[in-house]
């Protein structure tokens, strides 16, 4: 669960205001209470701002109300009786307010740097892009970029859970926080497209959303669960310069959660519940919420980047300022080899996986790591991601990348700039002749974003042109390396739409070398590539999966002769684990026991994948 803010604070604040309090619940039940027990100022400042949206409403003088004139309080408890109805009686286009604005909120899942679960919170977009929780739920950058936001995690109207749409969150494109008014405001990883579905709730600077009397509204996931909403007898009970008192039932998990007013408007950011001094009142609990126009002055006194500022504008209704473009950033690979870890085996938490081993006949084909310090010899580390190279076939055996979405950063991709990797000899590698003027293309195994990320952009830069070394490619004919297939999008689906406890994947990447390979320009260009990817699932078993992009034809022993052989023809399919292992000669481990369909009866099955739906996970 997650931390209280400042408890002693909120505690003070209760206790401190606990007379007023008392004092402003008495007047309310007194005839015109609604007018009499907020600021005379404040009252009127509501009763205009409903004028804008009521034809009906007529303003009224805060002098008059101030004097305690009879008929300017008639006027104005009238207004606010017919409005802020006590008959908990509203129009149905209340609900479909509530629908719309509910839309907009998700259930946080706050994580560590390994991934584990440490907490949930609430979160609600308030822009096409960003988000906006609590402080004390995303208390810095670090930790946003560990964690995730879960929409639509609700039941719909048939009983039934509606589908989750989880996305990771983006502190590198945007995050603001401020621990005195406890708020954070973040980006999410997606587009403003992407999020368009789930719509946006406005942050109005303008004063007049809310007086003592007002009902509230929160929409809350509650200890993480299901999506809920706290309705009518939810009170305002006290107004002071910084925050709301109000009476609802929230629970841990609830921090973060909008607090909307009957014109589903937000009025507060939910921060914490604390008990009531007098152990009565509203059911010996006061609840506090930050004010809106409070949170959004802090952001307009702090200066942010341009495309920060540029993001920001969308929280205050403004047109986005002219950002220059971006400098263009381009490949470097970091001459130092010696600060690259390489794959991690551990990095799915309560499992080991590790690297593939080669058969005894594969062995002496593997180039060695001139540069390496410790055994294997033969793998080849870089930043998040290591290879294995054949330096007979001049191609990597395998690559294997570990993937963490939560911290992933989506960086631009400039103009490709290829590297041999110094620490084996050049002529063991497959060079930029084997490209030039033909229809090949670099094909990258470890796709550039899959190790892109990191704690900073400056991580994920590194790891990103750390693909760009050519024993991480191979040539692939521009038919098939361009074409959309099922293949390149099976890392992110595992990733960000499986039973994945911790949005973390490690995939193993390579081509299925075989004798009969087409021969150009000095190297065998495979007809055939393997993924095995591996996560773990929601209940802590390991998951592995394996994958084949090929003809189907050649799934039973690649008998088709290589002049018959049409690059155009590629296919996704999904086989055994141990499938892959024949193939290629690679053991993977614990993983062949962790894969589902190897478990089925036949030992040769072969599923071909057209969408999500096809995988077996």
């Amino acid at each position: 669960m997650t931390s209280y803010p400042d408890r002693d604070a909120v505690e003070k604040r209760v206790h401190e205001r606990e007379d007023e309090r008392l004092r402003k619940i008495a007047i309310l039940a007194e005839p015109f209470g609604l007018a009499k027990a907020d600021d005379p100022g404040r009252v009127a400042t509501r009763i205009d701002r409903l004028s804008r949206t009521r034809p009906d409403v007529r303003p009224v003088d805060p002098v008059a109300i101030a004097e305690g004139e009879e008929d300017a309080l008639r006027d104005a408890g009238t207004v606010l009786e017919r409005i802020i109805r006590t008959d908990d009686l509203l129009g149905v286009g209340y609900l479909e307010g509530g629908v719309r604005a509910a839309k907009a909120v998700g259930r946080i899942s706050i994580r560590d740097d390994r991934g584990r679960l440490r907490g949930y919170g609430t979160g609600s977009l308030v822009s096409p892009e960003l988000l906006l929780t609590n402080h004390h739920v995303l208390a810095d950058a670090a930790t946003a970029a560990c964690s995730v936001v879960e929409f639509d995690y609700q039941d719909g109207a048939d009983g039934l859970p509606l589908p989750v749409r989880l996305l990771a969150l983006d502190p590198v494109r945007f995050f603001a926080a401020d621990p005195g008014l406890d708020f954070a405001l973040v980006a999410v990883r997606a587009t403003a497209a992407e999020l368009a579905p789930f719509g946006f709730n406005r942050l109005v600077e303008a004063e007049g959303k809310a007086i003592v009397g007002d009902f509230v509204t929160i929409v809350q996931h509650p200890n993480g669960e299901r999506k809920q909403i706290a309705l009518r007898e939810n009170r305002i009970v006290d107004v002071l310069e910084r925050f709301l008192h109000y009476e609802t039932d929230t629970e841990p998990g609830s921090s973060g959660s909008p607090v909307f007013n009957d014109q589903w408007e937000i009025v507060a950011l939910h921060h914490a519940s604390v008990p009531a001094p007098e152990k009565g009142e509203l059911g010996g609990v006061v609840n506090e919420g930050v004010r809106v126009s409070r949170l959004l002055a802090g952001l307009r006194a702090r200066t942010f980047p341009p495309e920060q500022q540029a993001l920001l504008a969308g929280v205050f209704g403004e047109p986005s300022p002219v950002v220059a473009a971006p400098v263009t950033e381009a490949i470097r690979i970091d001459p130092d080899y010696g600060n690259r870890a390489g794959y991690d085996p551990d990095f799915l938490a309560g499992h080991r996986v590790p690297l593939p081993e080669l058969s005894p006949d594969l062995m002496p084909l593997a180039a060695v790591n001139r540069q390496a310090t410790s055994e294997p010899k033969h793998v080849l580390p870089y930043h998040h991601f290591s290879a294995v190279l054949n330096k007979l076939r001049r191609l990597a055996f395998f690559t294997a990348v570990n993937i963490d979405g939560a911290t992933s950063v989506r960086l631009r991709r400039e103009k490709d700039k290829w590297s041999l990797d110094p620490r084996v000899p050049e002529e063991e590698q497959t060079g930029e002749p084997v490209y030039a003027d033909n229809p090949l293309d670099r094909g990258h195994l470890v796709r550039r974003l899959d190790p892109a990320w990191g704690p900073s952009r400056e991580a994920a830069k590194s790891a990103n042109d750390d693909t760009f070394h050519f024993i991480n490619c191979t040539p692939q004919h521009e038919d098939f390396n361009q074409n959309r297939t099922t293949w390149a999008g099976l890392e992110d689906y595992v990733l960000e739409n499986a039973d994945n406890r911790d949005l973390r994947v490690s995939v193993v990447t390579g081509p299925v070398f075989a004798a009969d390979d087409d021969q150009y320009r000095g190297v065998q260009l495979p007809r055939q590539f393997f993924k095995v990817v591996a996560m773990v699932r929601q209940d802590g078993s390991l998951s592995a999966t394996g994958y084949l992009l090929s003809q189907e034809q050649l799934l039973q022993g690649l008998e088709v002769a290589a002049a018959e052989f049409s690059y155009g023809a590629y296919r996704t399919f999904q086989v055994p684990v141990r499938r892959i292992a024949e193939l290629t000669g690679l053991s993977f481990g614990p993983l062949g026991d962790a894969d589902p369909l190897g478990q089925q009866e036949s030992a040769t099955t072969a599923k071909e994948v057209g969408g999500p739906a096809d995988l077996v996970l």
